[in-house]
């Protein structure tokens, strides 16, 4: 990691906190752990912080050197994250079409399950985190139905722990579709801006004992 993505990395943790997306505390998982923080995409909701967010994600994702041509959001968070990178991406001098799917197809209209770009390419999906990975795997069909190539997937957060193996959610993606997935920041990274900061350090302790007993490299 270089200079400017690892001070993009930190600045990222520091406005989601202080939007209120990352806390501490402990909140229940999906998969009946109790965590000693919660992340919420879902809260990025007025103008300025979606567009800050779609530049945070475009900066990782031009850094990561994945070769795409296209943007898919799966529904539902996916459609204004996949609209604000379009954005941030356009501001950069990179014009890349994007598309989002419906839960349900439409009936009537121009029809069909997808909104936007015809799907054709190499696409890069975005969601905000990878807890099962469903929605990424339903993308990664519907792409490949179109007759499209799925090329990697972007994240706001990895929580880097263990999901149904010793695998991470994110590795069981990237095994099992073959593709990377990159992230904005990780559970390292949080882990490193906590003890930088003196008025948070006091929650370093409890999300390392969770990285202790969950977490993956």
């Amino acid at each position: 990691m270089n200079d400017t993505t690892h001070t993009m990395t930190q600045e990222f943790i520091s406005f989601a906190i202080n939007k209120k997306v990352l806390r501490f505390g402990e909140f229940k998982t999906k998969a009946g752990r109790l965590s000693p923080y919660f992340f919420n995409a879902g809260l990025f909701n007025d103008g300025e912080s979606l567009m800050k967010l779609g530049e945070f994600y475009a900066h990782s994702i031009l850094e990561s050197g994945i070769q795409f041509n296209m943007l898919f959001g799966p529904a539902y968070k996916g459609i204004t994250l996949v609209a604000s990178i379009a954005i941030a991406l356009a501001k950069n001098n990179h014009n890349i079409p994007f598309a989002y799917n419906r839960k349900e197809a439409k009936d009537h209209g121009e029809g069909g399950t997808i909104v936007g770009a015809p799907l054709k390419g190499n696409i890069l999906i975005v969601d905000d985190v990878i807890s099962a990975g469903t929605s990424v795997r339903e993308s990664v069909e519907l792409i490949k139905k179109e007759g499209a190539t799925p090329c990697g997937v972007a994240i706001a957060l990895d929580r880097q722990e263990k999901g149904n193996n010793d695998l991470s959610a994110v590795q069981e993606v990237q095994q099992h579709n073959q593709i990377p997935v990159i992230s904005i920041a990780g559970l390292d990274d949080l882990i490193l801006y906590l003890q930088g900061d003196q008025e948070m350090v006091e929650f370093k302790s409890s999300i390392e004992a969770y990285r202790a007993l969950y977490g993956v490299n």
